[in-house]
């Protein structure tokens, strides 16, 4: 069990959790594990979203890495896969996020990518854990002219801009139409003035709303966990669709014209049948985790597609992709990586790919979502011990209770049961036809669950 690290690098209160002293730590261990191979001297980048501790942070991270003797491009308020791109692009020996991504202001967090651009995996958070707790984090550090400098690299964001207008301009520009008009949430985070940069340099029509981040209203009732505004808007102004970023832009869900929700299965099954049809979707394959629903799985099927899942993750739906060499995979919460363009999830891309789909094929985006049929799914989580939170493999009567459902739903559903990586929790999925009968279900397992593990 690791001791800062989660399912997605350090995430906590920021200031009386993830306190500086810490931060500190964190970046000269992290300094040394991913740089220790390099015989110049290292550069990291660093980025963060717009929370109000966000530079508290950032200062304290820099600290790290300069006592370290790493220097430091300070890249301001950026998206997180902008981060994974320049470090690739400025070969720069590893980068850092700063960022709780759809957690709330008070939350921040860190997320190390190594200098090809990708989330660190567990073996090296693992190392730096080790290191910040031995003695070896006092002997890292420079003395005269080995202290290492920073500098501000805000201007660099350009060059994720470009990338962008490079791979889209001629197809959006080919296909566009003056009615086509996208609203825009970029959650008060991350995105909020690259996107509308992006957007004004494709040439397309955009509204866009929650774009005035003041450090403490970021993905506050909105941005891709909050979709009611962004439904509202797009219903109410007869926009064509609607694109909801998250904090650090990482991922984003849509709204189609209805004001339905479309998120990352959809995207997935949109976006594999697109490339099959080019032909560039390799090996007929697409990658999720075991979250995603049962319809992607009967899509796949049905149009003779390989479905590979993983853990919920998209770290490890990234690994079984370089693994085997697929190019598209995602989660269902909007993280899609396109490994032909970028090596993690990216907001601004997946949403620029959708348009182009749409624009291109010239439908709707409600026609275009009807080549997948998504099952209702209900999550519900069990409140149980700590110490306990994954006990319920070997209780029998919480055994049999599952293997019961199992058998009920046969090819028609399905129950999934995970403990929380951060919580005291042990989440309880179920998948149906019927949204009212697998609720009941869910329940009655979740109180069983909560008697047992209490």
């Amino acid at each position: 069990m690791r001791k800062y690290f989660g399912t997605d690098g350090i995430r906590r209160i920021a200031n009386t959790e993830l306190t500086p002293e810490l931060v500190y730590k964190v970046a000269k261990a992290g300094a040394y594990v991913l740089s220790k191979n390099t015989n110049s001297t290292p550069t990291i980048l660093i980025g963060r979203d717009t929370r109000i501790s966000g530079t508290l942070i950032e200062s304290a991270m820099t600290a790290g890495f300069l006592s370290y003797g790493a220097n430091v491009k300070l890249l301001g308020v950026i998206p997180t896969p902008a981060v994974a791109y320049l470090t690739r692009q400025l070969n720069a020996d590893a980068s850092v996020v700063i960022s709780a991504s759809h957690n709330t202001y008070e939350f921040n967090g860190i997320k190390f990518f190594s200098n090809k651009g990708m989330k660190i995996d567990d073996s090296l958070e693992e190392e730096i854990e080790q290191i910040m707790d031995s003695d070896k984090i006092y002997e890292l550090t420079a003395t005269n002219d080995k202290i290492g400098v920073s500098e501000i690299s805000q201007q660099l964001i350009e060059k994720y801009c470009e990338f962008f207008v490079k791979t889209f301009q001629e197809d959006i520009t080919k296909y566009n139409k003056p009615d086509f008009i996208v609203g825009i949430d970029t959650a008060n985070g991350a995105t909020y003035k690259i996107a509308e940069k992006v957007f004004t340099n494709l040439g397309i029509n955009y509204k866009i709303i929650n774009n005035n981040p003041d450090g403490i209203n970021i993905n506050d009732k909105c941005g891709s966990t909050h979709l009611e505004q962004i439904k509202e808007y797009v219903v109410k102004n007869k926009l064509s669709l609607g694109i909801a970023y998250d904090g650090d832009g990482d991922r984003c869900l849509a709204i189609d014209e209805k004001g339905n929700e479309i998120d990352g299965d959809i995207f997935l099954a949109i976006f594999s049948n697109y490339m099959k049809e080019k032909e560039i979707l390799e090996k007929n394959t697409l990658v999720a985790t075991v979250m995603s629903n049962l319809g992607l799985k009967k899509y796949a099927n049905n149009n003779k597609l390989e479905l590979k899942q993983t853990k919920v993750g998209d770290r490890y739906v990234l690994e079984e992709m370089l693994k085997n060499g697929y190019n598209l995979g995602g989660e269902q919460s909007g993280h899609i990586i396109f490994l032909d363009h970028n090596p993690t999830g990216d907001g601004i891309l997946t949403s620029l790919m959708l348009i182009k789909i749409l624009l291109e094929k010239n439908v709707s985006v409600s026609e275009l979502c009807n080549i997948i049929n998504v099952y209702p799914q209900i999550l519900i989580n069990a409140k149980v011990a700590s110490e306990k939170k994954y006990e319920y493999e070997k209780d029998e009567e919480i055994k049999n209770a599952i293997q019961k459902l199992d058998k009920e739903f046969m090819d028609n559903g399905r129950v999934l049961i995970r403990p929380s990586g951060t919580e005291p929790l042990v989440r309880v999925m179920l998948e149906g036809e019927d949204k009212e009968y697998i609720t009941k279900k869910a329940k009655g397992l979740v109180k069983l669950i909560e008697e047992k593990l209490k």
